[in-house]
């Protein structure tokens, strides 16, 4: 069974439109690349759990569970690096406290929904976090190239705008 993760996506309307915050991963999987907020899932917890315990960790921000609304289950496989294989929930919610800071993980910041850093992120976000922002919900596998950075090809096919 491949390892449980969880993502968390929170939300706020800014004077400059909607706005998502973003952690800069600093250690572990994932360095240098801007993600949600997240991580594994403990044995014996639900991944919306997870998603609550992950967003206080890394942000400071306390993230009330009943407002998480699951918006997507990604499946990734690294073929040449199977111990990178994971299962995810993805969860949004615009219901927060406090003010992001800093942590020995991440280093949170917000972005406008036009301006995604997609370039510093792992490829398949282009393909399914804006449909996730957007209030879609997406169930896909990725699998990633022999590099484990781009997609080899996705399930349904998000790149090509087929579902």
């Amino acid at each position: 069974m491949i390892p449980r993760t969880c993502l968390c996506l929170i939300g706020r309307q800014s004077a400059a439109g909607p706005q998502v915050l973003l952690g800069h991963k600093k250690t572990g999987f994932g360095a240098g690349k801007w993600v949600g907020l997240g991580g594994h899932v403990e044995p014996g917890e639900k991944p919306a759990a997870a998603a609550v315990r992950e967003v206080a960790e890394e942000s400071g921000l306390v993230v009330p569970a009943d407002s998480l609304q699951h918006r997507a289950s990604i499946e990734f496989r690294f073929p040449v690096r199977p111990s990178w294989d994971q299962a995810t929930d993805v969860f949004v919610t615009s219901v927060y406290h406090g003010e992001p800071t800093e942590s020995d993980e991440v280093a949170p910041r917000w972005f406008t929904l036009d301006a995604l850093p997609f370039d510093l992120m792992w490829d398949d976000a282009r393909y399914w976090l804006p449909l996730v922002l957007a209030g879609e919900h997406v169930d896909v596998l990725v699998t990633f190239a022999d590099d484990c950075a781009t997609v080899a090809r996705m399930k349904p096919d998000l790149t090509t705008g087929r579902r």
